[in-house]
């Protein structure tokens, strides 16, 4: 037998949207602003939602509020259930918006994988308008208007879904005519006398390299500091010291002989793994499918990441 569901309990809404604005924004007047209201209205709608719930939601100081413990159990919540019905409602109503995907995506990657492959997509999906965000900090999906991410990393979110694409491994390059010019460096130890090319979005990755094969004294942060791959393995290019490369980054500098890999055989798995994240209430809207799909697609096809597929 079907059992009947129960009627909901509700809170009116304008008071719930005026309640998670102020959360949001730590501010009622921010608040104000953003729902074009005055700033005794937000008071007076967070004031009945706490009425109609019997607990007080903020602290009130006389210049600030903030979340209490009710409050910061509560806001989550209500954010994500907002954030479902918005998301709910733009596909419904604007085929424009369910038509652009928006993607943040490293430059690095974008430069030097993404934008290749990026036509044909089109080609098969000219339904589709792909934006791209580049960025060199991880998506913050609470924040940021995207869709889907590519990043490296962990997860660290039980509201993000985040579908594996491929590992890496970590390896020093340089050009060979700074090898040839300056020598030696027929072993870790060496890289002490030589320059070290560091990015520092990705401060890690060089210590990772060190700690598997480099005595201590090689600092990778006494080097030039860049602020993503592509700059850095261009120093390298250019025969400004010695950068880490790691793939898909360095393929075309190997193929034509721009880079070459100084310590064959001691490479290191990088601990960070490749993922195409997005929230979990959008991993099954068509757009985001169709890209993840696609997205795996090229990864399987190309011989370099294959072989490095979860």
């Amino acid at each position: 037998m079907k059992l009947k569901r129960q009627k909901r309990k509700l809170p009116p809404l304008n008071a719930l949207r005026a309640f998670e604005a102020a959360a949001r924004h730590g501010s009622f007047k921010l608040a104000a602003e953003e729902l074009t209201v005055s700033q005794s209205a937000v008071s007076h709608q967070i004031r009945s939602l706490e009425d109609y719930l019997g607990v007080h939601l903020f602290s009130r100081q006389i210049r600030a509020v903030e979340l209490n413990r009710k409050g910061l159990l509560y806001y989550p919540i209500l954010r994500d259930a907002l954030d479902r019905i918005s998301d709910a409602t733009e596909m419904i109503v604007s085929d424009r918006l369910s038509s652009t995907l928006t993607v943040q995506v490293y430059s690095t990657f974008t430069i030097r994988w993404l934008l290749p492959r990026l036509a044909e997509f089109q080609k098969w999906h000219p339904e589709l308008q792909v934006r791209l965000h580049t960025a060199q900090d991880d998506a913050n999906f609470d924040q940021d208007d995207i869709d889907a991410a590519i990043m490296i990393g962990s997860p660290v979110s039980a509201a993000v879904d985040y579908t594996p694409l491929f590992t890496s491994e970590l390896f020093p390059v340089c050009s060979p005519q700074y090898y040839q010019q300056r020598q030696p460096l027929d072993s870790p130890a060496d890289l002490y006398d030589h320059p070290i090319l560091q990015v520092y979005p990705s401060g890690s990755d060089w210590h990772v390299w060190l700690e598997a094969h480099a005595p201590v004294g090689v600092v990778p942060e006494s080097g030039l500091q860049f602020e993503s791959y592509d700059v850095a393995l261009s120093s390298a290019v250019q025969g400004m010291g010695v950068a880490l490369g790691q793939q898909p980054y360095v393929t075309r500098e190997f193929a034509e002989g721009s880079l070459i890999e100084l310590f064959p055989g001691k490479r290191v798995r990088n601990p960070n793994q490749w993922y195409l994240a997005t929230r979990r209430e959008k991993m099954d809207i068509p757009k985001i499918r169709v890209f993840r799909d696609w997205l795996l697609e090229q990864i399987e096809a190309d011989a370099v990441l294959r072989d490095l597929r979860v």
